[in-house]
Order: C-alpha cells, then structure tokens, then sequence
C-alpha cells in the first residue's frame, strides 16, 4: 500500500474593493478550496459590516482563500487579484469609496510578503495602468468573518442589480482571461 503525500493548502488574505466582487472571482479558481468574505487590517475587534462602512475601524473588506498551491501558485493568486481590480486608486473601487475598500494585501509569511513586492514590482515596470499601484502589503494579524448574509453574495442573489451591474461585467472579464484557470462545471 502506497501511502499519498497530503496536500498542505494555503491562505491568503486581499482586499480589492468590494468584497462580493473579489469572493465571487475566487470561487471559479482552480485550486481554490474555500473563500469566506470578512474584515481585516484595522484596530477594531470583531467589528460589524456597519461599523466597516463608517471608514473608521481601519479594516478592509477582504476575502480569505485557502487553496491548493500544487494546482495553483500564490504568485497566480495574485496575477488574478491585479486583474480584477484598479491597485492605483486609494481607499476606491469604482464607486465604493472609503479605506474599507482600499486595495490590500495581508501576507501570512515572509514568503508571502516577498511575492506581493515581487508582483508590484514586475506590474509597476510593464506600465499597465497610468499611475503607479498603491496596494498596501501589511502582516496578517486577525480575520474577522462578514456576517452570514455577506457570504457567497453573488452566488445567492445573481439577480441583485449590483451583482448585474457590477459583478458580472467583472467575471465575464474574468472568465476571458483567465479561462484557463476556471474551475471545471
């Protein structure tokens, strides 16, 4: 009896906006086993979606993705993050404005932390966007979980109109890309 090697998965830990947009991204990757919704990066413990909106906890919406680094890297991880979103706006996405929807990375490791500078630094070169990324990459300290009624937003309510509006333009956008990446239906 052969004995299997046991796969060890990972983490990570972004803020791009809202975080209904970045979750339902995640979910359609290969290799990502779960995404949960929540809040990170401030000062506030076990804060509420209200008290996030005031702008004055100091935490991002993010989405915490756990998954399989044998079928799919952090460095691609983060090649999709940059894809999805504008790294160049300060605290705004779109028309979600505030620091809660800044663009930030939380690294879980040294490694981690090495990659996202690395990523930057490449993205910042090939001048894809007009003004440079201002994406914060700080150490990972506590992940609070959205409330139920946030978690796998876009997958309940497909219909919502900022799901229509704002969603699913980004996941078309998505899917043409990065077809490759797609989790099998």
């Amino acid at each position: 009896m052969t004995q299997e090697k046991e796969t060890t998965f990972e983490v990570a830990t972004l803020g791009g906006g809202c975080f209904w947009c970045i979750d339902a991204i995640f979910e359609q990757v290969k290799g990502v086993i779960k995404t949960e919704v929540g809040y990170s990066g401030g000062h506030v413990p076990s804060p509420t979606y209200e008290q996030v909106c005031t702008g004055t906890t100091g935490h991002a919406e993010v989405v915490q993705i756990s998954f399989n680094p044998q079928v799919i890297t952090y460095r691609e991880i983060l090649e999709i993050f940059f894809a999805v979103h504008d790294p160049t706006t300060k605290n705004r996405q779109g028309s979600d404005v505030g620091p809660q929807y800044r663009s930030i990375i939380l690294y879980h490791s040294e490694i981690q932390k090495k990659v996202a500078e690395e990523v930057i630094q490449k993205l910042n070169k090939a001048n894809i966007w007009e003004n440079p990324i201002v994406t914060e990459i700080v150490p990972f300290q506590e992940f609070y979980p959205a409330e139920k009624y946030h978690q796998k937003y876009f997958k309940k309510n497909p219909m919502q109109p900022y799901c229509q509006y704002v969603i699913s333009p980004k996941l078309s956008k998505f899917r043409k890309k990065f077809t490759s990446k797609l989790k099998k239906s």
